[in-house]
């Protein structure tokens, strides 16, 4: 499992822009920068850490940039340039969470792998943090926590993609395990078709990780229904 971030983790103090500052920074010279880093997306941290300006004048650039209709402000510190195709809301998923991992997983995940036809209407990802709803310009993100010793089991889209996600077998354990908790997400699927390929041993041994023994066998019991209905 590959480990690399597609940002940079550097720390900048934000201070406030003087009225020479502002002379000095039009927001055509920002464009530059924004070229510089070599994607569709970014963050304010980002742009200031690369043009070396303060972070009140990068903002204050990046608002003017908006208003005329060549950035989006996708949320808070994050945006995009706009061009001739509509923004994926997976690319955004690196500048929302520049400094902690989470991985696309459940049903969005089982979607991108094929076994769902149904598009999921917000993406769902797995994290070690706590669980959270975040709607952005782009799409609407919905967080789930997971127990340590399952955050695995994931890598990146597509072996070169920009964001992580679970592989099919994992994916599905972790639906499977969210359900078992008291808000029952996940505990029933649109269809499913599963591909060939799709290895229900290899499931099993992923739900064999789970510490809780209630619900491992829960986990069990319903990836055992969904073999024997596949």
């Amino acid at each position: 499992m590959k480990t690399h971030s597609p940002l940079a983790a550097s720390k900048v103090e934000p201070f406030a822009a003087s009225p020479l500052d502002l002379l000095r920074v039009e927001p055509r010279h920002l464009m530059v920068f924004i070229k510089k880093l070599g994607r569709p997306v970014f963050t304010t941290h980002e742009l200031t850490a690369i043009s070396g300006k303060s972070a009140s004048t990068v903002v204050q650039c990046l608002n003017r940039l908006a208003r005329q209709g060549l950035l989006v402000k996708v949320y808070r510190g994050v945006w995009a340039q706009t061009g001739p195709r509509p923004l994926s809301a997976f690319e955004i998923i690196p500048c929302l969470f520049p400094r902690r991992r989470v991985y696309v997983s459940f049903i969005t995940a089982l979607h991108l792998h094929g076994i769902i036809e149904q598009i999921p209407r917000v993406i769902t990802l797995a994290s070690l943090s706590h669980s959270q709803m975040i709607r952005t310009a782009a799409g609407t993100f919905s967080i789930h926590q997971i127990a340590p010793v399952l955050f695995d089991g994931f890598d990146w889209y597509k072996g070169d993609g920009n964001f992580l996600i679970a592989e099919p077998e994992k994916a599905l354990i972790d639906s499977l395990y969210l359900s078992s908790r008291k808000k029952k997400q996940f505990g029933h699927f649109p269809e499913l078709h599963f591909p060939p390929e799709f290895s229900f041993k290899k499931a099993q041994r992923w739900a064999e990780r789970i510490l809780e023994e209630k619900i491992r066998r829960y986990v069990f019991k319903k990836l055992e229904a969904l073999r024997k209905g596949s």
